[in-house]
C-alpha cells in the first residue's frame, strides 16, 4: 500500500468533514449566531475572558488539544493493523470529534463559559455534576502528571529538543506583546515568531543539552518535572493573553507547518507501508482489537478532554459564536492529521516488515519514539533533510503537543478545584487552587521514585475515562438540544457507540488488574466505572424529561406553569 494514497484519501476525508458536514452542525443542530454576546464579551476580566482572533484561539485550541496522545495513541495501535487505526482517525474526526469538540463549546458559550462540570449540574442534576467532577479531576491528574513524565522523557531522550522546547516560551511571551500590547499585523507577527520557532530548532539541533548527573542536587529527571511544574504553575496564574494564549497559538502555526513538512514528505517520498493491513498475527499478550482500539486511540478520533479545554478556556476567549466551527471543528481536524500523521510514520518510515515487526514485538511498543523513528526516515527520503535533524523536528513537535497540554490542564484543573469549592459554598483564589492542583501532580508523579514513573502509575486509565469524559459531555450536548426542541440524533449515535465502548474497556481492565494484583488501578477502576454509569443514568433521565417536559427554547429554561418563559438561566 503506497502511503500517499493513505494520505490523500485521509485529508480529503477530513476536509470533506469540515467543508460539508461542520457546516450543516452549524447551521441545522448548533445554529450559530454571529449576533449573540459571548462569554468573553459578557465577563471581560482580562484574565480568563478575553475576546480573542479567530486564528489565535484557534491555535490555543488545536495545541491544548493535541497533546502526545494523537501521536501515542494511532502510533501504539497500528499493532492491529493500519487499516482499522486509519478507519476509526478518519470517521471518527469526521462524525464524533469535530460534532463533540464544536458542541461542547457552542453549549458553554451559551452558559456564561461555564465548564461541562458545572454544565452536569444545571442539565442533569447535582448528583451528576459532584461525579462529573470527581472523573474530570481524575482525567486532568492524569494528564498533568503523565505529561510531566512524558515530556521530560523525551527531553532527555532527545537533547536537541531542549532548546527550541524552552526557548518557545520567550518567543511566546513576546508574541503576546506584539499582539495585544503593540497591535502589530497578525500576520507579520505570525511570520516572525515561526522564524524565530524554527531558528531554535536549527540552534537545538546543533547545540544539544545534556544536563550534568545532579543539577542543584536533583537527578536530571526530577529536574525536568520540577521546571515543567513551575512553568505550567505560573502559565496558570498569568492572564491568557500574555504566555498560554500566544503560545499555543505561534505553536500551532508552527506546528501545522511540521505536518506540512511530513505530508510533502510523504508526496515526494511516497514510502510504501511495510506492516499489514490488518494484523493476524499480533504479539502475544495482545489484547483484543475491540474495544481496546476505540480507547487506545482516543485523542484523534474523540476526546473528552477536548470537552474540558472548549467549556474551560476557548469558551470564555470566543469572540464570535459562530467561530465556533473554526475554532471547535477545525481543531478536531487539525488533531487528526496529526494522528494519520502518526499512523503512516509508524508503519511506512521502516524499510521492511521485519524492521517494523521488531519495533511491535509487544503491546504499548512503538509510540512516539517510532513516530519520531519513522516519520525522521520519511522526511530524510522526502525533503533530504539529514536523519539528525529530522528527527529534531518531530521530536520538538512531540514535545511542544505536550507542553501546551500539560499548561492547559493545569488552568484547567484549577477551575475544576475553584468549582467544587464554590459548590460547597466557599472561594478558592486562584493562588491557593493552583497550589493544590501541583501538590497532587506532583505528588502523584514522584510518588513511585524521583524518577518520576509515578506519572505514569494510573496512564493505563486514560483511555476509558477520556473516551468515557467525552460520551458524558455528548450526553450533556443532548440534553441542551432537546430542550431546545432540536433533533439530538448526530449526537445520540456516538453517545452509544462511545459509551459502550468505554465500559466495555473498563470491565475488561477490570479482570486485567485484577489479574495482575493492581489493586490502585483496580479500585480507580471501579470509582471510574460506577461514577460513570451513574452519571449516564442520570443523564438519561434528563433527556427523557427534556424530551417530554416543556422548555423555553431559546434560553432552554424551565417554562413555569402560567408563564410563558423560563426561569433564571444557569439555575438547576
Amino acid at each position: 500500500m503506497n502511503s500517499l494514497v493513505l494520505a490523500i484519501i485521509g485529508i480529503a476525508m477530513m476536509l470533506a468533514g469540515y467543508f460539508v458536514y461542520s457546516k450543516y452542525l452549524a447551521r441545522r443542530v448548533y445554529r450559530l449566531n454571529a449576533e449573540f454576546r459571548t462569554p468573553s464579551h459578557e465577563l471581560t476580566d482580562g484574565v480568563d475572558y478575553v475576546p480573542t482572533n479567530k486564528f489565535v484561539l484557534w491555535g490555543h485550541h488545536f495545541t491544548s488539544v493535541a497533546g502526545a496522545a494523537p501521536i501515542v495513541g494511532p502510533a501504539v495501535a497500528v499493532i492491529w493493523g493500519w487499516l482499522p487505526a486509519f478507519l476509526w482517525v478518519t470517521l471518527g474526526t469526521v462524525f464524533f470529534a469535530g460534532m463533540h469538540d464544536m458542541g461542547a463549546l457552542w453549549a458553554s458559550v451559551r452558559n456564561k463559559g461555564q465548564s461541562m462540570g458545572m454544565l452536569s449540574g444545571r442539565y442533569i442534576g447535582a448528583r451528576g455534576r459532584n461525579l462529573f467532577l470527581v472523573v474530570i479531576f481524575l482525567l486532568l491528574l492524569m494528564v498533568v502528571a503523565a505529561f510531566a513524565t512524558v515530556i521530560t522523557n523525551l527531553l532527555i531522550s532527545t537533547p536537541t529538543s531542549v532548546i527550541p522546547v524552552w526557548g518557545a516560551i520567550a518567543v511566546a511571551a513576546v508574541i503576546g506583546q506584539m499582539i495585544y500590547r503593540w497591535k502589530m499585523n497578525l500576520l507579520l507577527t505570525t511570520v516572525i515568531g515561526v522564524v524565530a520557532l524554527y531558528s531554535l530548532i536549527l540552534v537545538g539541533d546543533r547545540f544539544p543539552v545534556v544536563l550534568p548527573e545532579t543539577v542543584l542536587g536533583m537527578t536530571p529527571a526530577t529536574f525536568w518535572i520540577v521546571a515543567l511544574f513551575v512553568y505550567a504553575g505560573v502559565a496558570s496564574l498569568l492572564p491568557v493573553w500574555v504566555l498560554l494564549q500566544p503560545r499555543d497559538y505561534i505553536n500551532g502555526v508552527q506546528l501545522f507547518i511540521g505536518l506540512g513538512i511530513l505530508y510533502l514528505s510523504v508526496l515526494f517520498a511516497s514510502p510504501t507501508i511495510v506492516a499489514p493491513a490488518v494484523n493476524h498475527a499480533v504479539p502475544e499478550g495482545t489484547p483484543s482489537i475491540v474495544p481496546l482500539l476505540f480507547v487506545t486511540i482516543a485523542c484523534g478520533a474523540i476526546s473528552g478532554f477536548h470537552g474540558m479545554v472548549s467549556s474551560g478556556t476557548s469558551a470564555k476567549q470566543l469572540d464570535k459564536e459562530t467561530d465556533g466551527r473554526f475554532v471547535g471543528y477545525f481543531g478536531a481536524v487539525g488533531e487528526g492529521l496529526l494522528a494519520l500523521g502518526a499512523i503512516i510514520a509508524a508503519t511506512a518510515g521502516y524499510q521492511t516488515l521485519a524492521d517494523w515487526e521488531a519495533v511491535y514485538s509487544a503491546f504499548n511498543e512503538g509510540g512516539v519514539a517510532a513516530f519520531v523513528e519513522g516519520g525522521g526516515a520519511i522526511v530524510n527520503a522526502g525533503l533530504g533533510i539529514p536523519v539528525s535533524l529530522s528527527a529534531t523536528i518531530l521530536a520538538t513537535m512531540a514535545v511542544l503537543f505536550a507542553a501546551t497540554t500539560m499548561d492547559t490542564a493545569v488552568r484547567l484543573q484549577r477551575f475544576v478545584v475553584q468549582e467544587a469549592a464554590e459548590i460547597m459554598g466557599f472561594r478558592v483564589r486562584n493562588v491557593v487552587a493552583t497550589l493544590i492542583v501541583l501538590v497532587f501532580g506532583v505528588g502523584l508523579t514522584f510518588s513511585a521514585g524521583a524518577d518520576g514513573s509515578g506519572g505514569l502509575l494510573i496512564w493505563p486509565l486514560f483511555g476509558t475515562t477520556n473516551q468515557l469524559l467525552a460520551s458524558l459531555t455528548l450526553a450533556i450536548i443532548a440534553v441542551v438540544l432537546l430542550r431546545k426542541k432540536r433533533n439530538p440524533v448526530l449526537v445520540l449515535i456516538p453517545l452509544v457507540f462511545v459509551l459502550v465502548m468505554s465500559v466495555y474497556a473498563l470491565v475488561v481492565q477490570i479482570g486485567t488488574f485484577y489479574a495482575d494484583g493492581n489493586w490502585l488501578l483496580l479500585g480507580l477502576d471501579l470509582v471510574i466505572l460506577v461514577a460513570s454509569l451513574w452519571v449516564a443514568l442520570e443523564a438519561a433521565i434528563a433527556m427523557q424529561a427534556a424530551r417530554k417536559g416543556a422548555f423555553d427554547p431559546e434560553t432552554d429554561d424551565p417554562v413555569l406553569a402560567g408563564s410563558g418563559r423560563g426561569g433564571t438561566a444557569g439555575s438547576d
